[in-house]
């Protein structure tokens, strides 16, 4: 079934002035270019990658951190290993952080990216990587020199973890969630769909993916106020599950229709258990049911949702 269960700095940074020139930072050697896989996108848009971040992390109630560098920077590749590979770092970047690579290469004479680093204050003046934080509305937290941090060739990983954890978003509750959800819903004369999750759920995240899809979600919306329960980030999460229906064995994700009096009026669990995101084509049929038995949405507006289940990402 579509559901999870848990089961049990030597060299210095590279400078502006290099960037501005096109130059390869000092400690790049020849050599290390064409093991090291590119991990900046020099065509994307900062603005725009920043953007689709930040709408993400107003979702989710996280905070957006841009990490400003290049491909030629070893220390911006060191950097981005740290966050990946340490369990505990990954993990907090996992449950708080929406990361996004803004490349600020040169190409010609032109600086990719110049109006993004501008706006936030010219962050790289001192070096690369530099880390700037984000709240979930674009507001700039902090900017962070990343070289206190270094230790040896690498990174102390207890630093980096500690700043992280420094600029990380407050928890919501979920009580109060769900009860702004189902007082909208009574108000819209709407149902209140509620999905729950957490972040190491990879089904939960189809469940996101499904839900960022602009068809979709025009016609989700105007049947279902759509309310997402965090059951680890947020406060009483796992309480507001349990009082919705869900059970430890039920894995997630776990959705329930609530009517805007607070009433359940039927979950994810079918004849066949929890469909979680739904794929095979029972699971499919029930969701549909659900959806047919809880909206007045039209045949056609239907078979639209049925068919972004379906899109593979």
């Amino acid at each position: 079934m579509s559901i999870c269960r848990r089961t049990s700095a030597a060299v210095q940074l590279c400078l502006a002035a290099a960037i501005a020139l096109g130059v390869t930072c000092p400690s790049v050697a020849a050599g290390d270019k064409k093991k090291r896989p590119a991990i900046y996108d020099t065509t994307a848009d900062g603005a725009q990658q920043i953007a689709d971040a930040l709408e993400i992390a107003k979702h989710d109630n996280k905070r957006v951190l841009l990490q400003f560098g290049a491909n030629w920077c070893s220390w911006c590749h060191i950097l981005h290993g740290v966050l990946a590979d340490d369990k505990e770092i990954a993990k907090t970047m996992n449950y708080e952080y929406v990361l996004v690579l803004v490349d600020v290469d040169t190409v010609g004479e032109r600086q990719h990216n110049a109006a993004t680093i501008a706006k936030y204050g010219n962050p790289i003046e001192k070096g690369l990587p530099v880390w700037v934080v984000l709240d979930a509305d674009g507001k700039k937290l902090a900017a962070i020199n990343t070289e206190p941090l270094e230790k040896g060739k690498g990174y102390d990983h207890g630093k980096v973890h500690e700043v992280l954890k420094k600029y990380k978003a407050a928890p919501v509750s979920a009580e109060a969630v769900m009860s702004s959800a189902i007082a909208k819903a009574k108000s819209e004369s709407k149902q209140v769909f509620a999905h729950f999750s957490a972040p190491w759920c990879s089904w939960c995240k189809k469940f996101d993916a499904y839900f960022a899809r602009e068809d979709v979600v025009a016609i989700f919306d105007s049947a279902f106020v759509r309310v997402k329960i965090d059951i680890e980030r947020m406060t009483d999460g796992e309480d507001v599950a349990e009082e919705f229906g869900k059970d430890e064995g039920l894995g997630i994700p776990f959705f329930a229709v609530i009517d805007g009096n607070g009433k359940k009026l039927v979950d994810s669990v079918g004849p066949e258990g929890n469909c979680g995101y739904p794929v095979e084509d029972f699971e499919v049929a029930y969701y549909m049911d659900v959806l047919k038995k809880t909206s007045k949405l039209p045949a056609g507006k239907l078979a639209t949702l049925k068919a972004g289940l379906l899109v593979k990402k």
